[in-house]
C-alpha cells in the first residue's frame, strides 16, 4: 500500500472547540500485568536504568513524566520486552504488504509517548506550532509534521535532556521502529484490533473530518492511547513492500529507500485501515495534516 489513494482527501478540514485535556497518569504507575496484556513482564522490572546525574532516574518497568519547556509535560508508558506475532493472516484480508506473518522479538524495554505529541508539546520543544486543526488546541495531536519535523524534535529533546543530566546513558530520543510500534499496539492481543474501534479511535466513522484532543478514548492493555486512527504515526523504518520470513530480533527495517513508514490510520480514513497490522508509507519530507508522530526512549543504535 503506498500513500496515493489518501492524497484524495481535503486537507482544508478545521474546527471543532477544544474541550478536553490529557488523562491523569495511570494512577498506579506502572505497565499492565500480565492477566489483562498476555505478555510477559520483563525480569528487568525494578532494575534502576543507569543515569547520568546524580538523584535522577528512569526505571525500567515504571512510567515516567518528562517536563518540557514552559512546564509542559510528556508521560511516557514503559513498555516490556517480549515476542509477539508481527504482520496478519491471509484470513484478516489485509494488504500483501502486511505478510508473512511472522514471529519478532523485542529484546529490550523501551519507553514510549503514552499519547501522541500534542501542540502544546511540540510548541514548548521547538518554538513552533505547525498544526492545521490548531482551533482543536493545545492538547490535540500536533500534525502536519513530517518525518523530518519528528526527528528534529527528537533530536532537540535529547540534545536538551542530555545537557541537563536527564537522559539514562545509552538511551535517546527517537521515533519507534515499526516492530515496536506494533507490539506496542497489540499489547498483548492477535486480532485486528486491540478493541472495538468505535471505542478506541478517531476515524471516518467517529472524527467528524477533524483530530481530537489526545487520551479520550479507551487506551490499550499498555495504557496507550490513540493508537489507531486520530493521525498517521510516522516510524524511523525505511518503507520495504513486504516481510522477509523467518524469526526476527529487534528488526529495524531496509538500510535505506524511498519512503518512511506510517502506522495506525487517521482521523478521514475508513476502519480498514485502523488496524493492528496495517501499514502505509510516504515521503519523509511531506506534510499533510493527517501526519504526526508518538516519541520514544530507547537504547542508541
Amino acid at each position: 500500500m503506498t500513500a496515493g489513494l489518501l492524497l484524495a482527501y481535503p486537507t482544508d478540514q478545521r474546527l471543532i472547540k477544544a474541550k478536553a485535556s490529557l488523562e491523569k497518569a495511570l494512577a498506579s504507575g506502572k505497565p499492565a500485568d500480565v492477566a489483562s496484556t498476555g505478555v510477559a513482564q520483563p525480569a528487568v522490572a525494578g532494575q534502576t536504568v543507569k543515569k547520568t546525574t546524580k538523584g535522577f532516574s528512569f526505571t525500567a518497568g515504571k512510567n515516567h513524566t518528562i517536563t518540557l519547556p514552559n512546564s509542559a509535560a510528556l508521560d511516557l508508558v514503559w513498555i516490556p520486552s517480549g515476542t509477539f506475532t508481527m504482520g496478519s493472516p491471509l484470513s484478516e484480508g489485509g494488504d500483501s504488504n502486511e505478510r508473512p506473518a511472522h514471529k519478532v522479538t523485542i529484546s529490550k524495554g523501551f519507553w514510549l509517548g503514552k499519547t501522541l505529541v500534542t501542540q502544546g508539546q511540540y510548541q514548548a520543544v521547538m518554538g513552533t506550532n505547525p498544526s492545521d486543526f490548531t482551533k482543536v488546541g493545545a492538547d490535540a495531536p500536533v500534525d502536519t509534521v513530517s518525518w523530518d519535523d519528528a526527528m528534529e524534535f527528537c533530536g532537540k529533546l535529547t540534545e536538551q535532556e542530555q545537557a541537563a543530566g536527564r537522559l539514562p546513558e545509552g538511551y535517546a530520543y527517537t521515533l519507534p521502529t515499526e516492530a515496536q510500534w506494533e507490539y506496542a499496539c497489540r499489547a498483548g492481543t492477535t486480532g485486528a484490533r486491540y478493541g472495538n474501534l468505535d471505542d478506541i479511535a478517531w476515524y471516518y466513522g467517529t472524527s467528524g473530518d477533524s483530530t481530537h484532543p489526545v487520551g479520550q478514548k479507551q487506551p490499550n492493555a499498555f495504557g496507550l492511547y490513540d493508537m489507531m486512527g486520530s493521525v498517521w504515526e510516522w516510524c524511523s523504518d525505511w518503507y520495504a513492500n513486504d516481510y522477509s520470513a523467518g524469526n526476527v530480533t529487534d528488526p529495524v527495517g531496509p538500510s535505506s529507500g524511498a519512503n518512511r513508514v506510517v502506522r495506525g490510520g487517521w482521523w478521514g480514513l475508513p476502519a480498514v485501515y485502523c488496524r493492528s497490522a496495517f501499514r502505509s508509507d510516504y515521503d519523509p519530507s511531506i506534510h499533510f495534516n493527517f501526519l504526526g508522530f508518538r516519541l520514544a526512549l530507547a537504547p542508541s543504535h
